[in-house]
Formats: structure tokens, sequence, C-alpha cells
């Protein structure tokens, strides 16, 4: 059975920098063909990519991560119902997420503890751990809620409504569940399998993180007996041409996502969207890590993405041998393209990978020998023409998903 896969491949500089730091507050690194590389987790990419969504799609199209859900849930109840008050609306959601998710909603005891000590009023309760909804999800809860308003302990108790509870949470999931997935501890049989999986991406290169010595000048310390710093300290960097790679499985989140969300929607019209958005916010994002210290604003040199119909195929063995700078004139882009395109000529030469679409995005000298892999394009016209191959993929074809549209 064909199937329907996006790899996304991107080499990118990045100058000196501290994206993703350890527990001791340096880049984190791997040692990858017997040396060590720097090394950006997913989880910052796809942190990064999530936070691009808020460009790219409507809020409605957007979940919330957060232990904090019931005061959520409770600011949405009073939305719908403006005669509820904050106590009760707390109550509603608290009852309501119990039954959606079998996550119970307590104050945590250190915060209450402390709260007590020092007087204040009694913290909010929360989740144990993070909770993944959706905002139609929040929505559809804080109705449901505000139906049962009366008596919400009774109300959930009949099944119907638990069970209508639970059919809220596990439907119309957002663009970001559906990608990235969602474990509910309490409650396995609403967990979202994610469509979307993210690599570490590692530098093609050998690097060693360098530290940097700095100091701060008091501004009102102008007497010469006091001269010096006001402050010293040191942060750790490195620099790096990475190796990017992410697989997009569409046919799980055509099924995640379900049908279009409006009767006037094309049922593949979410698809295209969170298609779009993903490969967007995953090629332009930058994790925010020492930012403000470093300003590593950089885009991708070399963008190649591909529409495979067997399996995802990651490129990084390309860069199992290092590359190495010349000597001399320095530089590892030009020498990465050159390693990527006779590593991924092999590769699907030996395993006989023929018919699938592929583009190439690519900016300067240094990676024209990409050029060979895929019709060029520029960012555009790559989000038009990849989702434009995904609807064709996918016409006629019903999704899975429970949704429903609205």
């Amino acid at each position: 059975m064909n199937r329907t896969i996006i790899d996304v491949h991107v080499l990118q500089t990045v100058p000196p920098s501290n994206l993703n730091r350890d527990d001791t507050g340096t880049p984190k690194t791997a040692v990858y063909g017997g040396v060590r590389r720097a090394r950006v987790s997913s989880q910052a990419w796809k942190r990064a990519t999530r936070r691009a969504f808020q460009d790219l799609l409507d809020p409605d199209e957007l979940g919330v991560r957060t232990r904090r859900v019931a005061e959520l849930l409770a600011e949405q109840i009073t939305a719908v119902e403006p005669s509820l008050d904050g106590t009760t609306a707390m109550a509603l959601a608290a009852e309501t997420l119990y039954a959606a998710t079998g996550s119970k909603i307590e104050v945590p005891r250190r915060k209450a503890e402390s709260a007590k000590k020092k007087g204040e009023p009694e913290p909010p309760p929360e989740s144990s751990y993070l909770m993944f909804l959706s905002a139609r999800q929040i929505d559809g809860l804080a109705r449901l809620a505000v139906q049962g308003a009366d008596d919400i302990k009774a109300y959930l108790k009949a099944k119907e409504n638990k069970n209508q509870a639970r059919e809220i949470a596990d439907t119309r999931h957002s663009v970001d569940i559906a990608l990235f997935g969602r474990m509910v501890a309490d409650s396995a049989d609403i967990n979202v399998d994610a469509a979307a999986q993210v690599a570490h991406a590692i530098s093609v290169h050998q690097v060693e993180n360098e530290s940097d010595y700095f100091t701060a000048v008091d501004d009102q310390n102008e007497k010469a007996e006091e001269a010096g710093a006001g402050m010293i300290g040191t942060v750790d960097f490195n620099s790096a041409t990475l190796y990017r790679y992410a697989a997009l499985d569409v046919d799980r989140l055509r099924d995640n996502l379900g049908a279009g969300r409006r009767p006037d929607q094309p049922l593949d019209e979410p698809v295209r969207r969170a298609v779009r958005a993903f490969l967007h916010g995953f090629v332009a994002s930058m994790p925010t890590g020492k930012i403000n210290t470093f300003g590593n604003h950089t885009l991708p040199e070399a963008v190649l993405v591909s529409l495979r119909s067997a399996r995802p195929i990651s490129f990084v063995s390309a860069f199992e041998e290092p590359v190495l700078a010349p000597q001399g004139s320095g530089g590892h882009l030009r020498g990465a393209c050159t390693q990527l395109l006779a590593h991924v000529s092999d590769i699907e030469k030996a395993y006989e990978v023929t018919g699938d679409k592929s583009w190439v995005l690519r900016a300067g000298a240094a990676t024209e020998p990409l050029a060979a892999l895929g019709t060029a394009v520029t960012i555009s016209s790559l989000l038009d023409e990849v989702s434009n191959a995904v609807s064709e993929r996918l016409a006629g074809q019903t999704p899975q998903g429970q949704d429903h549209p609205a």
C-alpha cells in the first residue's frame, strides 16, 4: 500500500551560539562517526516550530500544553456563561477534566503549604503533568460543563455525559497535537500518536565548545580606587553547519485531524494547512536559547523536500565521515552539499528509490551541487507545490479520524 510521507532535510550554518544547553549551561553535543558534534535536541526545534505556528495558523487551529489547564477551562466556562463566578467555574473545570481525561485536578501540596505560610490565598488547582488540549476541545468541555453546572458530579456520573466528555477530548484535535502527539497518562486510550518525527540536529563536522569570558562595567562607578568590572562571567558556545531532518506521515496527520473544520471546506483543507505550517515552521524557525547574547538569526542555506511513497529516509549517514574544511579557505557548507549529493544518489540507486517527487530550496554558490536533486523552488513555491502534491495523493481518500465538521 502506498503511503504519503514528507522528508525534510536542512543544511543550516549557525554562527557562535548556544541554541540548546545542558544542565551545566554548555551547548549540547553528541559523538557521531567517532568525533564530537554540535547537537540541538529535537524537543528544542519542535518547540520553536510550535511557536512559529502562532504566526502561521488561526488560534482555533492550535492547542495549549500546560499543567494549569483548569484555569484555562474555567476562563472559557465563564466566557460561555458569564453568570458563573470564578470559584464555581474552577470547580466545574476540575470535575469536567477528571471525567474527560482521568487526571485529578488538585492544588499542588507544596504550593498550598507555601501560600498558607505566607498568608496568601490558596493557589489554583493543576494537573499532575502537562495536559495538551486544543482550543476547540477546551470550548467543547466548557459548554458541557455549563450544561451540568447545577450538579456537575451527578451530571458526569451519567454514562452518556461522561462518554461525551471523553469524546470531546479525543476529537477535533489541533494541528500541533496532530503533528507532535499527546500522552495522557491516566487515559491511554485518548493518546494521540505523533504524525511528525524530528531528529536531533547535528553538525556535519567536528566541533569543540568554547567559552566567552565577559565583564560588565558599573556605569555609576567613576572612582579610580574602585576601578574594575562590576560583574564577570563566562558563557559557552559553538558554531556549526547543522544537518536537520524531519519526517511527516501525512496519512497519520490526516487521520489525527479528521474531516474539514467547516462544511464549506474541502476534506483535505486541514491537512493542506497543517503541511504548509509544518514545512514553513520547521524550515524557518530557530530555537531561542541565548538568542539575545548571540543574535544567531540565520536561515537555512539548503532545504531538500521529498514526497515518499514507501518509508521515510534520513540522509544523516552522509556525514558519518565528518566534513573537513579546506586548508586555507575554510568552510563546511560546500563540502556538506557535495557529500549529501553523493550519499543521496548512492542510497536511492542501491534501494531503487524512484518516482518520488523532490524539491530543492537553496541559496549561494556553495549549495550548487544539490541542484541536481530536485525541482528548484523558493519558500512560497515549495509550500504551494508540496501541499498541492499532497492533495493529489489524498484525493478520494476518507480520513479515519473521529473529527466532525464544525
